[in-house]
């Protein structure tokens, strides 16, 4: 019996806390992990039980009497530490293990205790964990000499994104720290690709996938409310409001902005129907202590329900208890992310998921409708995966060399090369990136040694070197001293302007520039701060979905009749092509002496497209919401267009080093991308913002069906 596998303390844990039985995913784990030393992928839904999955048999298993660290487990969010740091204590508690937070807003006297007597389990992001490398190298082999385990929660959300290779690169570099190799645990709910997956993991023939395949049951509704205008129109705000007033909900609409003005809108309704006043809003812009007690009041409010209006703050494993409803205002970006917001709700044993879907015209509605298919026919999207993150291995250059305090070259190279997260880039490449840094002072040369130049002590001791995403620039809002949030400066940002921010709305009093400073008071009426920020990439199975919908003559039971009647309108639309082969058939459209093209491609190619217009001059609009080109001629000027883009993919590194002499915002994407040689720049927007291979397939076999 798998129960009886676990050590003692583990078993009187689960007595006391009344458990039944185990679920799938922890036993076929408790087997595996108790039994084996392979690397582990626990694959099952969201609160499925992976945490527990994977730390009662890792319990059972070390040895806490042995020095040193024993377990790593690592998030990609503070918020889902300090929600862990709850569940794995009382854990601990019953074999005395000490576990400790670590990140920048833990206490700092734990942190100087657990330095002093390393010990139990560290609760850890991949942005402190470099900065121990950074500050305390030293201590790092104090901690983690004898590192059994290393957890990494949603691991999904590090596969394909730079933070992944950093984690990767950070991981790699502590195993060559350690004399004795440890094990990593991944835990996700959306994996597609397991083979990735395993890579992650630096040794893909020695890591296992663990699959729960059980469903949750959804009960999905749509609903239509079209609208002409940026601000949501009272019909949708009032649906939304009398289909949640009795609920515990969720609501992602897409933006902060609009989570701000969902969460003050329906609080606003709330009063007028004098319904409850528990309307909240959650982002990073929101103040952490806002967040938290908006956290701690969902996960505890047995009687009280309550709506949020968040972004993916909330998508990821935060445990805020039950949820009842979950909405989404407009499509999401992919089905991953549809999926990880469905799970939030339903969260009880056997409960259902009950999500609704509002979109606000055709388009938002028709890739609702493909994500939701897709969904649950269980398709999910690759990572987007980097295999020359060049400008990542700048980071880690500059953070080796300071870490170090100096390195010979050879052994810079060395570890560089031998680190798994760049072992597809060149040995010849890594010499050409450390040549630039030393030509730019960010390293200096001193006879066979590289240490950190004048340029890089600047960059390497700034706060902001641990980070390899872009940082935001915010102003930090305040009431009668009281922190609120943040949001940028914009020409919408002056005095006596009234916004929304966490959930409610309030008058500018001041601003100090220096101080990044804003004050306000509440005020009565006001509008949704701008935030800016890059929108996902849509895949191109999702596109071609929207296709196949427009193309069928399919009735959607989860459709209203507002939302078939929409579909259906846009299907008129488009009932004049021929579009036979769902694969290659494209239709373009000739009215008002205009063209449009449509692509039904994924966001990459279509980038890659438009920067082919560029090129040569083409006159035209891009739609990324309708993935459509539109001219401004009729008749066969598309086309012809085409067949001068599909010979410029051939030229494409020569115009992109051209634009980017004449314009850097093209690599501003890359925090780090920026110091790197203009070669690798080119290199890098190739590799992470195009699509060459897709695109160069797409235009080759792309058959248009026009009006002609």
């Amino acid at each position: 019996m798998t129960y009886n596998q676990l050590s003692e303390p583990i078993r009187k844990f689960l007595y006391d806390k009344g458990w039944k039985q185990l679920r799938p995913i922890q036993i076929a784990a408790i087997e595996r992990i108790l039994s084996t030393d392979f690397n582990y992928i626990l694959l099952s839904c969201t609160s499925s039980g992976k945490t527990e999955a994977a730390f009662l048999p890792i319990l059972s298993k070390v040895d806490f009497n042995e020095r040193g660290v024993q377990i790593l487990y690592i998030s990609p969010l503070i918020a889902l530490i300090n929600d862990q740091f709850l569940r794995i204590e009382e854990l601990c508690k019953y074999l005395d293990i000490n576990v400790t937070k670590w990140h920048g807003e833990a206490n700092r006297t734990l942190k100087e205790n657990i330095l002093k007597h390393p010990n139990g389990i560290i609760l850890i992001t991949p942005e402190s964990l470099e900065a121990l490398f950074v500050n305390n190298p030293r201590s790092l082999n104090t901690l983690f000499s004898d590192l059994k385990y290393v957890i990494v929660d949603e691991i999904h959300s590090f596969i394909g994104t730079d933070r992944g290779v950093q984690l990767k690169s950070i991981i790699s570099r502590l195993q060559k720290n350690q004399s004795k190799r440890f094990i990593i645990v991944g835990l996700s709910a959306t994996i597609s690709d397991f083979d990735e997956a395993k890579r992650f993991t630096g040794n893909e023939l020695n890591t296992k996938v663990l699959v729960d395949r059980t469903k949750k049951k959804i009960t999905a509704h749509f609903r239509f409310f079209e609208q002409e205008e940026e601000e949501l129109t009272d019909e949708l705000l009032e649906d939304i409001y009398f289909q949640t007033r009795n609920s515990k909900v969720l609501i992602f609409p897409n933006s902060r902005s609009r989570a701000e003005e969902m969460a003050v809108k329906l609080f606003k309704l709330s009063e007028k129907e004098k319904g409850h006043r528990n309307y909240f809003s959650h982002h990073s812009s929101v103040d952490r202590e806002i967040r938290e007690y908006v956290e701690y009041f969902a996960k505890n409010s047995i009687r009280q329900n309550y709506s949020i209006a968040c972004t993916s703050t909330l998508e990821l494993g935060i445990d805020i208890g039950s949820v009842d409803e979950v909405v989404q205002i407009d499509s999401t970006s992919s089905v991953t992310s549809l999926i990880q917001r469905v799970g939030r709700s339903g969260r009880n044993d056997g409960a259902s998921s009950n999500l609704f879907l509002y979109a606000t015209n055709g388009w938002q509605l028709l890739q609702s409708l493909a994500c939701w298919e897709l969904y649950i026919e269980g398709f999910i999207e690759p990572p987007q995966i980097s295999n020359y993150s060049y400008d990542i291995l700048l980071h880690q250059t500059l953070s080796i060399v300071k870490g170090q305090n100096g390195i010979k070259i050879k052994d810079l190279r060395l570890q560089l090369s031998e680190n798994y997260s760049f072992n597809q880039i060149d040995i010849s490449e890594i010499d050409e990136i450390i040549s630039y840094l030393i030509e730019i002072n960010l390293l200096e040369k001193l006879r066979q040694e590289i240490i950190i130049g004048l340029e890089g002590e600047r960059v390497v001791n700034s706060h902001e070197f641990y980070s390899v995403f872009v940082d935001e620039k915010f102003y930090k809002v305040f009431n009668n001293g009281i922190p609120i949030g943040s949001i940028p400066l914009s020409p919408m940002i002056t005095i006596n302007k009234k916004i929304f921010l966490a959930a409610r709305i309030w008058k500018i009093l001041s601003i100090d520039n220096q101080a990044k400073r804003i004050n306000v008071e509440k005020a009565i009426e006001g509008e949704k701060p701008r935030y800016y920020g890059s929108v996902s990439d849509v895949h191109a199975k999702v596109r071609s979905r929207m296709l196949e919908i427009l193309k069928s003559n399919t009735k959607y039971e989860v459709l209203d009749n507002k939302c078939q009647i929409e579909i259906d309108s846009m299907r008129n639309d488009f009932l004049e092509f021929r579009l036979n082969d769902i694969e290659i058939d494209r239709p373009i459209l000739s009215f008002n002496k205009k063209t449009q093209v449509y692509t039904f491609t994924s966001s990459k190619i279509n980038r890659t497209i438009n920067l082919l217009f560029q090129k040569i001059n083409a006159r035209q609009d891009y739609d990324e919401t309708k993935s459509m080109f539109e001219f401004a001629s009729a008749n066969h000027n598309g086309l012809e267009k085409w067949g001068l883009i599909s010979n410029e993919l051939n030229n494409i590194d020569s115009y992109l080093d051209e634009t980017l002499r004449e314009n850097k915002e093209l690599i501003s994407f890359s925090k780090w991308g920026i110091f790197l040689p203009q070669k690798f720049q080119v290199k890098l927007i190739k590799e992470k913002l195009l699509d060459i291979p897709g695109t160069t397939k797409f235009i080759n076999n792309v058959r248009f069906n026009g009006n002609f």
